[in-house]
């Protein structure tokens, strides 16, 4: 995760809202963008983003499940946490590096 500016953070949670939208049509599944955000601003435990990956998983092949950790773990580093202040993963990075 090569992390430039926050308006590069911006675009990509855009894109990773696009590809979830279309994941969860494409898994039929009963959850909203809305739900993927909730769960991961709220996560407590190791356990949470298992919890999101759950919300695609169908039962499909090792290459639909790939996809959906991918997708997943983009979503976790680019959307905010509350346990980081309302930060993503990919904010604390750049200021991290804005400082060093």
């Amino acid at each position: 995760m090569e992390v430039e500016s926050k308006q590069q953070i911006l675009q990509r949670q855009k894109e990773i809202e696009q590809e979830l939208v279309e994941m969860l049509k494409e898994t039929e599944s009963d959850f909203s963008l809305q739900d993927v955000k909730d769960a991961i601003f709220n996560e407590e435990d190791n356990d949470d983003m298992m919890k999101v990956v759950a919300m695609f998983d169908r039962g499909g092949d090792a290459s639909e499940l790939d996809n959906i950790l991918e997708l997943v773990s983009d979503a976790w580093n680019y959307f905010p946490h509350k346990t980081l202040g309302g930060l993503s993963p990919a904010e604390i990075i750049l200021e991290y590096s804005n400082k060093n």
